[in-house]
């Protein structure tokens, strides 16, 4: 099969994901790979199914907001803790996860994680209180950040074969793509149907048979071991800095910006994760060897999924309130709503992402997403308060296929160039810019439509007028990120040499 036309980023540096590799010496090759390709669509199909459990409880947790805050009594700051909680624990503790994957063993920690997550789904499913609610929530991150950081570490070393590769992580994509959408719709007509209860009990039969099936198929690894990487310093840094510097951003809609609270604690947060990168150089077993960010792909993949996902929080959170609190839908309406997003995102990332990547490069690819992306947020910087979903909305939810031509090229670009032995570590990595990015859409473009609503009931606008002004804002700074993260990719991802020419892949 035809490769990927990438190529190294640095001289002697690891090839980048979806390069030619060289016989016999693959550096993602895992010698407790399954031999035979049913056995790794087997474990492929175990990773996707944990991946989407976990990415359907992000999203179906938002439609079922206000039943929740009318059933425990929640306030409207204390509300925001049911996400929050999460984001957190989820965010800060992506590294160490990963790499503790990597020392480990990643099947055990993939199986650890999917037993903490279903455990904790199965407390918030029969929370009675908000303090239960929001430790189950907590817990819950956690459990997520176990089985989440060694996901694609596992992945990419179970396809070591380029065109084979490209199409595992399109199917892992699709979990967060669409899986996100999904979850709307499900959440929404579990709400409605039984109560919110239901979409965290949910959990159970799916976490089990994620254990069951992780058991059975995920190659076994025995990972090499505390003494190869266990700094306890660097843990200790890094997930103090995250955990406080995501949290510093989630309360910046209550404190403000230029409060004393919020800039004394992101310093404190950019202290610590200073001398976090300060330990990694120096330690004798660093936590995350900086050679990790050595590629150039790796670090402008990164770059970008920052900025990509805080823009698109604009789209997966604030179009569903737009829905529900200017358009008057039910939750289940909602939901519906937004499923053809899911199915256009679907289709592109399952259906025609890897052969684009094949024939056309992951950078490629990857900016004609950011494109239709930057369509999507122009299209709803310009909806109406009474807007008509086929001509208004229906446009928007068609080019949100730009998500699942992106997602799979960035996340292979995020992967390039890591080492069996770093490979959880590269998937923590990225995982942890992922929420790094949910974290910063939440709290600027959230804030940003709070205060430009809060502005124009000010000056006597209706209530709808004014949320939707608010919105607008919101999705004109969301296009603007994605205006940014097209220009990174441009620069950052640019191949220093000669491209090896692309062959034409099977079937295109």
């Amino acid at each position: 099969m035809p490769a990927t036309p990438v190529v190294s980023d640095s001289p002697g540096s690891t090839p980048l994901s979806g390069s030619t590799p060289l016989p016999g010496a693959d550096p993602l090759a895992g010698p407790a790979a399954p031999a035979g390709p049913r056995s790794r669509g087997l474990a492929l199909a175990v990773i996707a199914s944990g991946m989407l459990m976990i990415v359907l409880d992000g999203s179906v947790v938002t439609v079922a907001m206000p039943a929740v805050q009318r059933d425990l009594g929640f306030s409207p700051a204390g509300l925001s803790w049911v996400v929050n909680a999460y984001l957190i624990a989820f965010g800060s503790l992506l590294l160490l996860a990963g790499r503790l994957g990597d020392l480990l063993g990643r099947k055990r920690m993939f199986l650890a994680g999917t037993a903490v997550f279903t455990a904790a789904s199965l407390l918030a499913g029969v929370a009675g209180s908000p303090a239960v609610l929001v430790l189950a929530r907590f817990l819950q991150g956690v459990g997520s950040a176990m089985a989440a950081a060694v996901s694609l570490g596992i992945l990419v070393t179970l396809f070591v074969e380029p065109a084979e590769r490209a199409k595992a992580i399109a199917v892992f994509s699709f979990t967060g793509a669409a899986g996100a959408s999904i979850g709307q719709v499900l959440g929404g007509v579990l709400t409605d149907a039984l109560n919110w209860h239901w979409i965290f009990i949910i959990n159970l039969p799916i976490g089990l048979a994620a254990l069951a099936g992780a058991k059975l198929v995920l190659p076994a690894d025995k990972g090499s071991g505390l003494a190869a990487g266990a700094d306890v310093i660097g843990a200790l840094l890094v997930t103090a800095g995250l955990m406080l510097g995501i949290y510093t951003v989630v309360k910046v809609g209550e404190q403000g910006w230029t409060s004393a609270r919020t800039l004394g604690l992101g310093a404190l947060s950019v202290a610590l994760l200073a001398g976090f990168v300060v330990r990694q150089a120096t330690a004798r077993t660093p936590l995350m060897p900086l050679r990790v960010l050595r590629p150039r792909g790796v670090r402008g993949a990164n770059l970008v999924q920052v900025l990509m996902v805080a823009a698109l929080f604009s789209f997966q959170v604030l179009v569903a309130l737009y829905l529900q609190q200017v358009l008057g839908y039910s939750a289940a309406r909602t939901g519906l709503a937004m499923l053809p997003a899911a199915v256009v995102i679907g289709a592109v990332s399952l259906g025609v992402s890897a052969r684009l990547n094949a024939r056309f490069g992951e950078r490629n690819v990857l900016l004609a997403g950011l494109a239709l992306l930057v369509g999507v947020l122009g299209l709803l910087v310009r909806i109406p308060v009474h807007a008509d979903y086929v001509t208004d909305l229906l446009p928007v939810m068609l080019l949100a296929a730009g998500f699942g031509l992106a997602l799979p090229a960035l996340t292979t670009l995020g992967m390039s160039g890591a080492g069996a032995d770093d490979a959880g570590l590269a998937s923590g990595l990225f995982n942890t810019t992922q929420q790094i990015g949910m974290a910063l859409g939440v709290a600027v473009l959230s804030t940003l439509a709070a205060s430009r609503t809060d502005g124009l009931l000010a000056d006597g606008r209706s209530r709808a007028e004014a949320l939707t002004g608010g919105y607008h804002l919101a999705f004109a700074v969301g296009a603007g990120l994605l205006v940014t993260a097209f220009v990174l990719a441009l620069v950052m991802l640019r191949a220093p040499g000669k491209a090896t020419a692309p062959a034409a892949p099977q079937g295109l």
